[in-house]
């Protein structure tokens, strides 16, 4: 369905989301990234009580890229 716009538009930020108007054949967010952690170093919530001991993250990745973000696709 297509969309008509009457007026200037402005966005002022997005936060990780994908904005769409009218009709879209394929929708591909442009980002990629990588999160190195501890055990125990992502829990949310209240009254956490986490004991692991010694901990070790290797955050040594042999791979030239992971996630290629490119063209259009």
């Amino acid at each position: 369905m297509p969309s008509i716009i009457a007026g200037p538009l402005k966005i002022n930020s997005i936060g990780g989301g994908v904005v769409n108007f009218g009709d879209s054949f394929y929708l591909s967010p442009k980002s990629s990234s990588k999160t190195n952690a501890g055990s125990g170093s992502l829990n949310t919530g209240d009254f956490i009580n986490t004991n692991t001991g010694i901990s070790s993250t290797n955050p040594f990745d042999p791979d030239i890229s992971d996630q290629n973000v490119t063209a259009n696709a």
